[in-house]
């Protein structure tokens, strides 16, 4: 018997191509096959079952994480995927593991940083797993401050190697994931002594444990760190901590593309420019911007559904209640959400091809849009990641009181996602960063240094510090040119005006701290900016299938309104706008709510996810909610007995008023 779609209804009143708008959300064509066959291939599999996860203890779940990456591994071997498909079926076996560092950080830190030699000589055994590694940057003492790292290498000239040494508690390395208990190798960041003279912090690639019986080599001390927070969700990683003992590597396990020790101690940069390390660096953050576009979708595709699903309230005649979507209040906090995820897809896609760009150009020597793309990147990882978490956490309370339930799959989603707002740099700390490119960018500006890529309105600044909106109806709050003028007004005003009372300090950096709170806020502006103009950039290239790009101006225009709505102190106060205005602007969100309500649920159809990835009752594909649920809860083990483990000892002696004898 086949499976009854409650939600057909609401899929038959989309007004565009949903498989059309599938296309724009892969990225292409082949980026959607790619994804579907894989997504497909990992949810017809039960060896990657998640549905108990939550009920796991710690060593079962782990051991059913390692279980699941050998699988995962075994498949790709024997299907021969690409290295794009086999990313493709890690992410959506959506479980993390200690593969997760491996691919994601110790490669591309070998890959950044290490010679050609050393490449040739590490990249063939990770690529095969031969060696298993991860990234150990972060201290218990240590984190975001990386210059203040304590960890010690120290070349020793007698016998050609360095000594890696942990002189305190707080320089052991503390959190790395895949560290706890797999890792073979690790990436170690270490401050580099030779001759009794400090060079900074370096990596070093050491290794941890023997291939032949896993055990830490002399003078190591390695482990897991503990529980973290929620219900399966990230314990199934093995975030660990590692010590050394004056611990010896060879000279040439220093990662040297930059920096080299020669055989008498001497350091010698190469001729490859060390700009090139933030290279990685834009590119880990530009896949954490991709990252969060996925997240906030999922959160988004079960609160959608299931709010289409749920009915409150408002019985008509024939006793039927309203779907809670058709709710105002509902909308006002679902609909953005909605087009946040799809804003934040298309920034991580132009964060895409600005990693390439700047990889281009670092190539041939030309650093001139790094500082602003090192920026840029850092403000969007904040801005994006601190909205998702944010947002996860709305899409929860936006599903009821089902929404705390395991099996809505909102709990482990969130607790899986929460940390990416302080790893690969602190929200705050890196909107601090952004905030001094801003400042010196308005220091700079009349000087004759033009201000480039997401900074190039700053040159317009006199402009910007006098225009007037123009807006005197509601829908002139759809023309882009509008919209971008006021949010560049706003960015120019507030930096400009910070710049101004930073001016004020005799001593800039106690300004700085004085100020930082209002900087930020600076940064926010700035960052949602260019979120808002790549938005709008998206919508001027073109864009295929029926009602496609009408869906994408609705939501464009729903992320920029409502960021209007949000932030009204700022736009008000430095006077971009008026009162009427944003009355205005208020008007038209309601009546992009309305066109969006039908095109919903094909809205979040267009992520294109399996029910396995999804991992929620909730938001199932046919809206099936309430069997589900029942069904689901006599799985649980406290139903595995009728009568609880602890009746006869503790509750039947209390009512039988018998405790006394009881031996509690």
């Amino acid at each position: 018997m086949g499976t009854v779609d409650h939600l057909a209804p609401e899929r038959n009143k989309a007004q565009f191509d949903v498989e059309e708008m599938k296309i724009v959300w892969a990225g292409s064509r082949h980026a959607l096959e790619v994804s579907d066959r894989m997504a497909r291939l990992v949810a017809s599999d039960p060896a990657f079952r998640k549905d108990n996860r939550p009920m796991l203890g710690r060593k079962e779940l782990f051991k059913n994480t390692l279980r699941k990456a050998a699988h995962a591994w075994k498949r790709i071997i024997e299907l021969r995927l690409s290295e794009e498909e086999a990313g493709r079926l890690r992410f959506y076996v959506d479980e993390a593991a200690f593969t997760d560092l491996h691919w994601g950080m110790f490669i591309p830190a070998i890959r950044g940083q290490g010679t050609e030699e050393q490449q040739k000589k590490w990249l063939p055994l990770a690529h095969k797993m031969q060696i298993i590694g991860c990234y150990a940057q972060t201290e218990l003492g240590h984190g975001s401050n990386v210059q203040g790292l304590e960890t010690t290498a120290t070349f020793d000239p007698e016998t050609d190697e360095f000594v890696i040494h942990s002189p305190t508690l707080t320089s052991s390395k503390w959190w790395p994931g895949g560290l706890g208990k797999v890792s073979t190798h690790a990436v170690v960041y270490a401050r580099l002594i030779t001759g009794g003279k400090e060079h900074g912090v370096h990596g070093f690639i050491v290794q941890l444990r023997s291939l032949d019986d896993h055990m830490p080599l002399p003078g190591i001390t390695v482990g897991d760190i503990g529980m973290k927070f929620g219900n399966g969700a990230y314990n199934t990683m093995d975030n660990g901590v590692l010590r050394f003992e004056h611990v010896r590597i060879p000279r040439d396990q220093m990662l040297q593309r930059v920096l080299q020790v020669t055989r008498e101690g001497k350091c010698v940069e190469s001729n490859v420019p060390r700009q090139l390390i933030y290279g990685t660096m834009v590119y880990v953050r530009q896949t954490i911007v991709a990252d969060a576009s996925c997240a906030l979708s999922r959160a988004v595709c079960i609160a959608t559904r299931y709010s289409a699903v749920r009915r409150q309230f408002g019985a008509d005649g024939d006793g039927v209640e309203t779907q809670v979507i058709d709710y105002k209040t509902q909308q006002n906090r679902l609909f953005p959400l909605l087009a946040s995820a799809y804003a934040f897809r298309f920034v991580g896609e132009w964060l895409n091809w600005l990693y390439r760009d700047v990889t281009q150009r670092l190539q041939a020597n030309d650093f001139s849009t790094l500082p602003e793309a090192h920026a840029c990147t850092a403000g969007l990882k904040s801005l994006t990641t601190t909205f998702t978490a944010d947002a996860i956490e709305e899409c929860r309370k936006l599903c009821g009181g089902h929404g705390y339930l395991c099996a809505s799959g909102l709990p482990e989603l969130f607790a899986v996602y929460v940390p990416a707002c302080t790893y690969e740099g602190d929200n705050v700390v890196l909107l601090l960063q952004v905030a001094r490119f801003l400042m010196k960018t308005v220091s700079q500006l009349g000087s004759g240094k033009k201000p480039v890529g997401t900074t190039a309105y700053m040159a317009r600044v006199e402009d910007l510090l006098q225009c007037r909106c123009s807006v005197t109806k509601a829908e002139d709050w759809l023309k882009p040119n509008v919209v971008l003028e006021a949010f560049e007004a706003r960015s120019a005003r507030m930096c400009v005006a910070r710049a101004q009372s930073l001016s004020k300090f005799s001593n800039p950096e106690q300004g700085f701290a004085e100020l930082s709170a209002n900087l930020v806020e600076a940064s926010i502006a700035h960052c949602q900016l260019i979120v808002v103009s790549k938005f709008i950039e998206k919508l001027q290239q073109n864009i295929p299938g029926k009602g496609v790009k009408d869906q994408l101006q609705n939501l464009c225009y729903i992320y920029a309104l409502n960021l209007v709505q949000k932030h009204l102190g700022d736009f008000l106060s430095t006077g971009c706008i008026t009162p009427k205005q944003a009355t205005l602007a208020n008007d038209q969100l309601r009546s992009l709510y309305t066109q969006v309500r039908p095109n919903a649920i094909a809205l979040v159809d267009a992520f294109n996810y399996t029910d396995h990835y999804l991992g929620s009752i909730l938001g199932c594909y046919d809206g099936n909610v309430y069997q589900k649920l029942y069904d689901g809860a006599w799985k649980d083990p406290l139903n595995d007995s009728v009568v609880p483990d602890g009746y006869h000892e503790f509750v039947r002696p209390m009512l039988k008023q018998q405790l006394r004898n009881a031996r509690l």
